[in-house]
């Protein structure tokens, strides 16, 4: 990743530039995950191609791409249930491939889909788990019991001695994620962890996430871009195998290219005379309209750098138009994310057929 693209610059640069102050410096800067020229291929197709990034200790990234676009199979591969083809991945400076038994036990994972067995109790399963994870049997309880709580598990209602099989989706995806901070792991994968949820079930997983991030490193895969927005201060876009940008989420709103965007709501006699006033204006390149009873709605593009509110505005005053409503949009995480992985497709297609 070459350091002068800002599209490829290093997390941990990142979260420098965006750090508020609430961790020392030199947890800052310290390295957690760390993934050099990463590739991996199933037989003859190319599932991660050469890709490379740095996520520093205290962190909560998110980990974008489309369906298909390799992030499972990276997150597998740092959490050593996957070898490499080729390229390096480490864990706090443990490489997954050499040391895996050790980096298994400084990370927490949760697959997409969370095996969970349904005869078993949530506590009987917690305890099973920590067992598995060489938790000594004296700590056993007091692990099961701060991971329920903090999962909300335990409070305010005691789901602990329920059956897996009759946990909603909601609480299902809750026990894995306690499963996973039964040992205190330093970095937790969660893979897809609100899919599936209905929006109630969302915010309260939003929330617990936000919540471990003060303790742990995260990095969160995800295609629900609203809620990883809301999560994460970092972002690493997958795309076609590639990474396509890394950045803040501020930095790569304000990469969205293209023509800016106005709305304007106004009651006019004649809608195609203001329509024809406002396309004639400098820097407009396109206006549409559409009635809303009796008022008249303009969608206005404009140059990338052209922002013609006054101009609406004082069309309007001039011509006696009542104005409801003129704002610009902004630019979305959602725009970034088509657009970024739109052109990583088109590049890819053309590697193809070269």
């Amino acid at each position: 990743m070459p350091a002068s693209d800002p599209a490829h610059m290093p997390l941990s640069d990142a979260k420098l530039r965006a750090a508020g102050g609430d961790m020392p410096t030199d947890e800052v800067c310290r390295t957690m995950i760390q993934v050099r020229d990463l590739t991996k291929w199933y037989g003859g197709v190319l599932a991660v191609d050469n890709i490379s990034f740095e996520v520093a200790a205290g962190e909560v990234v998110g980990f974008l791409g489309p369906n298909g676009a390799g992030k499972s199979t990276t997150l597998r591969i740092l959490t050593c249930y996957l070898p490499a083809s080729s390229g390096r991945a480490s864990i706090d400076g443990l490489d997954v491939l050499s040391d895996s038994l050790a980096v298994r036990r400084k990370i927490g994972y949760m697959p997409e889909n969370v095996p969970l067995p349904g005869e078993m109790r949530v506590r009987e399963y917690l305890s099973y788990r920590a067992a598995l994870r060489d938790i000594p049997a004296h700590q056993r309880r007091a692990a099961v019991e701060r991971a329920a709580e903090r999962c909300w598990l335990s409070v305010p209602e005691d789901m602990t001695g329920r059956r897996l099989d009759q946990l909603s989706r909601g609480y299902r995806q809750r026990v894995g994620l306690a499963e996973v901070l039964l040992h205190e792991p330093a970095v937790l994968v969660l893979d897809e962890p609100m899919i599936g949820l209905d929006p109630t079930q969302i915010r309260s997983m939003r929330e617990l996430i936000t919540e471990l991030g003060g303790d742990h490193t995260v990095i969160l895969s995800s295609h629900i871009l609203a809620e990883v927005e809301q999560i994460c201060k970092s972002l690493i876009i997958i795309a076609s195998g590639r990474i396509a940008a890394t950045g803040t989420t501020a930095d790569l709103r304000q990469r969205v290219t293209g023509p800016g965007r106005t709305v304007a709501e106004m009651k006019v006699t004649d809608p195609w005379q203001i329509v024809d006033a406002v396309a004639a204006l400098d820097g407009v390149k396109k206006v549409e309209h559409s009635q809303v009873g009796s008022w008249t709605r303009l969608v206005i593009s404009s140059d990338e750098h052209v922002d013609p509110r006054s101009a609406v505005a004082r069309l309007a005053a001039e011509n006696g138009y009542p104005l409801r409503e003129l704002r610009r949009e902004g630019a979305s995480l959602e725009d970034f994310f088509v657009q970024i992985t739109y052109d990583q497709s088109i590049l890819q297609n053309r590697r193809m057929h070269a």
